[in-house]
């Protein structure tokens, strides 16, 4: 068995225009004081880094994680959460998801569509070049708006758009086996890969592609009433990365599963920082180190209550607290008989 590594933090929601929040430099150094041993990095982020130089250039990305090195961080991932968003997108979002795409391509899905693909394939270009050998990323949605619908689904809606879904992604699935990445799908509602069904609805029409896998993240379960620890054991050998997230479910008489379109503090599901909801993160990193879950813990912080940067620091004490050092022996060989296999077949019976 490993150990899982970390503790880690995703920065996309930290990155700002203030210090230290505004660059490389600087977050990283907040991050280590925080106590943090590695940091996820959006891609999409050009305060952060340049995805097109990572892109083309393994001296840049040995000086970027230099700049990390000394500052006591290790760069764990790229995220391509928002370009990956774009490479399928309803009609019905076009407008919404506008702002997530480079001021040329806006107005444009197809430009948009086919500019998305090409940061998904930098950022695995980058990741090869940063010695990484995962990266974060969302499906998109095509059958989002049909999840649950009236009136009823034509025939073939679904089936149909899983095929698309599969036909965009594929390309970029073997760009990744090139480079040696995984391409972690995290498994969130919005995508059309929002659960352990429609991970496999996919995974079948790209071949069951040995570098389409998936990112853990137990919030997005609890709020789907969905079993997150029986999840664990059924996609243990796709499961390639992990985000550490609260959340927590309070249904009441008036609002459920839906929440009944409230903001993020009146809902029945929200996310919270970690420690404050209902995720039983003790049985997550005990089937982890179960099943010798070699990761990073990633804390991806969002809560609609606490300050951020209190989530930061008590996150990275959270994990570490949680984190299971993997026994290198049984616990129980003072015991050991020294037995042989004659002995063993003469306390069997066996001639």
């Amino acid at each position: 068995m490993r150990t899982i590594k970390g503790p880690a933090l995703f920065l996309a929601q930290f990155a700002g225009d203030e210090a230290p929040f505004n660059s490389w430099e600087s977050i990283t150094k907040w991050a280590a004081d925080c106590g943090y041993k590695g940091v996820q990095v959006p891609s999409w982020d050009g305060r952060l880094i340049d995805l097109q130089k990572a892109a083309a250039s393994k001296d840049y990305c040995d000086e970027f994680k230099g700049i990390a090195r000394d500052n006591g961080i290790e760069v764990t991932e790229l995220s391509t959460h928002l370009q990956g968003q774009l490479v399928a997108v309803h009609p019905a979002y076009d407008e919404a998801f506008d702002g997530f795409a480079a001021a040329e391509v806006r107005g444009n899905p197809k430009a948009r569509q086919q500019w998305a693909v090409e940061q998904v394939k930098m950022a695995l270009s980058a990741s090869k070049h940063l010695g990484i050998n995962a990266m974060a990323s969302f499906s998109g949605a095509l059958a989002w708006p049909y999840l649950y619908p009236w009136p009823q689904r034509p025939a073939g809606l679904v089936e149909t758009a899983f095929d698309e879904l599969a036909r965009r992604w594929r390309p970029i699935l073997d760009h990744a086996e090139d480079c040696g990445v995984d391409i972690c799908y995290e498994i969130h509602p919005g995508e059309d890969l929002h659960d352990g069904v429609t991970f496999e609805m996919f995974l079948e029409r790209v071949g069951n592609h040995a570098r389409c896998n998936m990112l853990y993240d137990p919030s997005h379960y609890l709020l789907q009433c969905l079993d997150y620890l029986d999840n664990i054991d059924i996609y243990k050998d796709r499961i390639r990365m992990f985000h550490v997230k609260d959340a927590e479910f309070n249904p009441t008489g008036r609002q459920g599963v839906y929440s009944g379109y409230q903001s993020w503090v009146d809902r029945a599901g929200r996310f919270r920082s970690l420690g404050d909801g209902q995720v039983d993160f003790g049985a997550i990193f005990s089937k982890m180190a179960a099943n010798d879950f070699d990761g990073w813990a990633v804390v991806e912080w969002e809560c609609c209550l606490k300050h951020p940067e209190d989530g930061a620091r008590e996150g990275a004490q959270f994990v570490r607290d949680h984190i299971i050092r993997v026994t290198e022996r049984a616990f129980d060989d003072f015991a050991d008989g020294g037995t042989d296999e004659a002995a063993n077949r003469r306390m069997l019976g066996i001639s």
